[in-house]
């Protein structure tokens, strides 16, 4: 059975956007007064007329309608309501309400709650938390930026764009190696290989890169330094819009936009998303046409969102040997922990049993949901003995829709058995987990002295 498509908070904002009355815009929409009304107030979904009309009538790209911004602030209010500080869970369908009709408020709720978490936080590590003032509370910098890029879907189409007009003019693909290296000199900049610690440093007019860094990493930063000399007034019009709370969110979130312009400028959208199709996404193939590393190349894979020219919705993370999520980006259903640890039952823990190598997984997440997984380790050697190594697993991962798309889905089951796996411990509801950590919040226990199974106690509905 298709799902019913509510959407009112959308259709709102954009009918005030566009400065029409409800009379003006059901006129439009050929709907009736009432029943935009309804629409508006989620209590009756759109139908496939208004959904036609929004797109010839607006040019409103009706995919938006379905984004999972709305999914994204559920399953964080989920996490958030697992704090044990709550006592109990709204039911699911009040937070889908909340989330739907009122994400300003979901939002101001999850920072709530971030400031207390970290204010807690502080107050266990005896961290001066009483000198403290009251911008402390705010969330940190890192968490700010984190969490606006993860809101624009990791998707960015000025930057884009931008990016691929320095590197595919017309859409023709040029060297961007030797374009940035003319960009540089024109600029007045001076490159420097040097054997050195830092992947990249300037001073003045001299610009140092590490002679031990990979090819693709030094492409990489020359587009990086390329973004902040060409395209400064657009990354700053950007961060203007974003409205960063404190200067050194604003500086983080440059760095970022920066290394969106490098990431794009070295795979560009349309020649890259061509190539995704024609080699159904053989990550080492791509890497390999476009001098990239598989790390990049998966990372973009999962931006490829422009309307009217969408790639297969992705979710790209990477971990480091800890379980912690170091990088999150996610245009598919698929969501992230936020406030603890991944599901180990995630083939990407695996990953650095099993070097150099790619595994694969089909998975189900507790919404029903099937998914393609991929998890290869991206160890980075420090060029020397006596460099630490940085240990890092990438994960990237596609509904299983579109698994026929990709070179990594053949010779497997599609119709077979799916691997459980979950968010975090605390929201998920499987009953017969052998991982699970931590009981689910919105279930009770029952515990039996005389039995014991997997888990101490038993999950009651």
């Amino acid at each position: 059975m298709a799902q019913k498509l509510y959407a009112g908070a959308k259709l709102r904002e954009l009918r005030v956007k566009l400065g029409l009355t409800q009379k003006v815009f059901a006129e439009r929409l050929r709907a009736s007064l009432p029943y935009l009304n309804q629409m508006e107030n989620n209590h009756r979904p759109v139908s496939a007329t208004v959904v036609l009309a929004l797109a010839q009538e607006f040019g409103v790209d009706v995919t938006k309608l379905t984004t999972s911004e709305a999914e994204r602030i559920v399953t964080d209010m989920r996490e958030a309501l697992a704090d044990p500080v709550f006592t109990d869970s709204p039911p699911l369908a009040d937070l889908r309400l909340v989330a739907s009709n009122a994400p300003a408020f979901a939002r101001a709720f999850l920072d709530l709650h971030r400031a207390y978490r970290q204010t807690h936080e502080r107050l266990a590590s005896l961290d001066e938390a009483l000198g403290r003032d009251e911008a402390d509370l705010r969330p940190s910098p890192w968490e700010e930026v984190r969490d606006f890029f993860h809101y624009c879907d990791n998707y960015l189409d000025a930057v884009d764009r931008a990016a691929e007009h320095y590197a595919a003019p017309g859409g023709v693909r040029r060297d961007v190696f030797s374009a940035a290296m003319e960009t540089l000199t024109r600029a007045g900049l001076d490159l420097q290989m040097a054997d050195m610690p830092a992947i990249r440093s300037r001073e003045g007019n001299a610009l140092r890169l590490s002679a031990r860094a990979a090819a693709p990493t030094q492409r990489f930063q020359l587009l990086h330094q390329v973004a902040l000399l060409t395209q400064n007034d657009l990354l700053e019009a950007t961060l203007d819009l974003a409205r960063f709370q404190t200067a050194e969110a604003r500086e983080i979130a440059k760095i970022g936009l920066a290394n969106y312009f490098a990431g794009a400028a070295l795979l560009p959208y349309r020649p890259f998303l061509q190539a995704a199709a024609e080699t159904r996404h053989d990550l080492e193939r791509l890497a390999d046409m476009f001098g990239a590393s598989i790390e990049q190349v998966a990372h973009r894979l999962s931006t490829l969102q422009r309307p009217g020219a969408k790639g297969v919705p992705f979710f790209f993370v990477r971990v480091d040997q800890a379980g912690t999520i170091t990088k999150r980006h996610s245009a598919t259903r698929f969501q992230f922990a936020r406030f603890g640890g991944a599901c180990p039952l995630w083939n990407v823990h695996r990953a650095f049993e099993t070097p150099g190598r790619f595994l694969r997984q089909l998975a189900q997440t507790p919404d029903g949901v099937r998914y393609l997984l991929l998890a290869r380790d991206v160890s980075k050697p420090g060029g020397s003995f006596t460099a630490p190594v940085r240990r890092y697993a990438i994960g990237l991962g596609c509904e299983v829709q579109h698994a026929d798309a990709l070179v990594y889905a053949d010779g497997l089951d599609l119709k077979g058995s799916f691997e459980p796996i979950g968010i975090s411990c605390r929201i998920c509801d499987r009953q017969e987990c052998h991982q699970r950590s931590v009981p689910p919040l919105e279930k009770r226990l029952r515990v039996d002295p005389d039995r014991r199974g997997l888990l101490p106690y038993e999950i009651v509905d």
